[in-house]
């Protein structure tokens, strides 16, 4: 009988130690929701309510809000010259990323080659990567001061003979947006360097030398062994690129003085966004473009997704009967 009294004694004071960890994973992400709901849904929401409404301020008074169905949206893709500077914002983001995947590709490559044992890797990765540290803002005001006709490279140019007389670069429409592109390449090649490399280095490295042993050449390998398992990687940056060149705004706001260049040629969506909300602080307006943006982003980067992933799925084969 005192055995039995002892081992239930035992059992009860061991499922009393028992404590239930699981609820703590699930506070410690809890400050994680109640901030993103607080300064990111709750706003998100707000935006999407008021881009039904005329919500504008006139002066010193406020106009609304008054509900209008989807006259902002109508405003928007009818009215406003919305297309141009979509058109804009893409030829800028073409004109950055085809440069910035070719040359962050070659590094990735060529920083990763087992055959080369490069040295000195950390300190390259550390000098490709410094550029992503400084604003886009400070990238946008040292170009221009260095552009400007009294700047250093046209005074450059003068003292050596190669131009007769000083330029400004700003006035020409695909010398503006290449400027652009330049600045926005800087900027990011060496973040998708580092991107780029993380995948070539997850790549099983028994591949690599089993391709050597076959007799496979250095693009050989390249072409069917680093691409193909890059895919995952390719996607992410080809996705989060095109996402970062449609909020494209610092660099070509500092550099043509938020004018956009001549003709409006290198005026972006997001300057339209922050024009819009800062001549009226029109927030049916501004709410309708970033809808607009935020649909146009979700569905360009699903269907890249889809496309991509689609693409590279193994085809079925029919049953031979």
């Amino acid at each position: 009988m005192v055995d039995e009294i002892t081992t239930v004694h035992r059992q009860l004071s061991t499922s009393r130690k028992k404590v239930s960890y699981a609820k703590w994973g699930y506070i410690f992400i809890l400050p994680f929701f109640v901030v993103y709901a607080i300064f990111s849904l709750w706003p998100l929401i707000q935006t999407f309510y008021y881009s039904f409404f005329q919500y504008y301020r006139k002066g010193l008074e406020w106009v609304g809000p008054t509900f209008i169905g989807f006259k902002n949206y109508e405003t928007v893709l009818v009215r406003d010259d919305f297309f141009k500077y979509f058109g804009n914002t893409a030829i800028l983001w073409v004109l950055c990323f085809v440069p910035q995947i070719t040359v962050s590709l070659l590094l990735a490559v060529w920083f990763t080659d087992r055959r080369l044992k490069l040295k000195g890797q950390r300190f390259f990765k550390t000098v490709t990567y410094m550029p992503n540290l400084i604003m886009a803002s400070a990238f946008g005001f040292l170009f221009l001061t260095l552009l400007s006709p009294s700047g250093p490279i046209v005074n450059m140019l003068l003292e050596g003979g190669l131009i007769e007389k000083a330029f400004d670069i700003t006035v020409d429409v695909w010398g503006t947006r290449c400027v652009i592109a330049l600045m926005n390449f800087l900027m990011w090649f060496g973040n998708t360097t580092l991107l780029l490399m993380s995948g070539v280095m997850g790549i099983d490295e028994d591949m690599f030398e089993a391709a050597t042993v076959d007799g496979a050449g250095a693009f050989r390998t390249f072409k069917d062994i680093t691409m193909p398992l890059l895919r995952p990687i390719f996607i992410y940056v080809f996705i989060t690129s095109m996402i970062g060149g449609i909020q494209l705004f610092d660099a070509a706001t500092m550099f043509t003085k938020n004018q956009g260049g001549t003709k409006e040629s290198s005026y972006t969506l997001m300057m339209y966004l922050s024009a819009t909300f800062k001549k009226s602080s029109n927030y049916g307006k501004a709410g309708a473009i970033s809808i607009i943006l935020f649909l146009i982003t979700a569905g360009l980067s699903i269907a890249i997704y889809f496309i991509s992933y689609r693409d590279a799925a193994p085809k079925k084969h029919k049953k031979v009967k």
